[in-house]
């Protein structure tokens, strides 16, 4: 593990580092902040996973999180998209596989088996190296994430709520399995049987009798992808269906960009943490 950038930021520190993934088999970046309060005891965590295109960087340098993670003590972590590197499978001409199109999901087709393992990458290998590495609070750990980062927050909270406190969204890709810019993605590294792709599916997993405690979704009525792919109507009837508690909150005149994250960013960190306090 190699730390290959550190600001300070609001009293805390704001790293990049690097380091193997044995899941990816390739080198991965992730970024930290840790708030000043980390300085003197173990702090909660907030997962942020990004979407289609992006990298850690994206979030780290416009979602503007860090002065309300600093303001109640909490670690944000942004992992990538995707593996990435010259031995990964990659398709450079087509943004909807490969390098930034991870999904968030454990490859089972070749050639992407063997790198293409971005769920267990952030919810097994990572947090072991930042529970060995950094003072964080194994016990509060809450994630969100926006569009297909929305997806993964969605389908990691909803398998693994034991491990995950609190869930929220950014216009999240509420059903993957059906929506155009995600669903070639799905039968590219899953195979063509639908029923290998219901665990990486939030509104199929909820059909299934997954649950979790409380879900928190914004997403803007402007945004250009609402209609075609990200649905949000789709998840809220299903919850609704199937009684699972979502507080979803159209926002008027938003659209898909940093701007609508920023906008909501400390609203959401400000509602994982209460979800932490009431469970502490």
């Amino acid at each position: 593990m190699e730390i290959v950038d550190n600001f300070f930021s609001f009293g805390g520190e704001q790293k990049v580092v690097k380091h193997y993934s044995s899941s990816n088999k390739c080198n991965m970046k992730f970024s930290i902040f840790l708030p000043i309060l980390s300085k003197t005891k173990k702090v909660p965590i907030i997962w942020y996973l990004s979407g289609l295109t992006c990298s850690h960087a994206n979030v780290t340098e416009k979602g503007e999180f860090r002065k309300k993670a600093s303001e109640l003590g909490v670690a944000i972590i942004c992992p990538d998209t995707s593996p990435r590197g010259e031995n990964v499978p990659d398709e450079k001409d087509n943004w909807q596989f490969g390098s930034g199109a991870g999904f968030y999901i454990d490859a089972t087709q070749e050639p992407d088996k063997k790198n293409y393992n971005m769920f267990a990458y952030i919810t097994k290998q990572l947090p072991d190296i930042i529970f060995e590495n950094f003072p964080t609070e194994k016990r509060y750990q809450g994630i969100m994430g926006h569009s297909m980062g929305g997806h993964g927050a969605l389908i990691m909270a909803l398998n693994k709520p034991n491990q995950y406190k609190s869930c929220s969204a950014f216009a999240p890709i509420v059903q993957p399995s059906s929506a155009e810019w995600s669903r070639p993605a799905f039968e590219k590294y899953l195979g063509k049987d639908k029923n290998d792709w219901r665990k990486y599916d939030s509104t199929h997993l909820i059909k299934d009798g997954a649950r979790h405690p409380s879900i928190l979704v914004d997403q803007g009525d402007e945004d250009p992808f609402l209609k075609d792919g990200l649905q949000p109507d789709i998840l809220e009837k299903v919850c609704k269906e199937y009684n699972q508690p979502l507080t979803l909150r159209m926002q008027k005149g938003y659209d898909h960009s940093y701007y609508f994250i920023s906008t909501f960013m400390s609203e959401h960190i400000e509602w994982h943490y209460k979800n932490f306090t009431n469970n502490s």
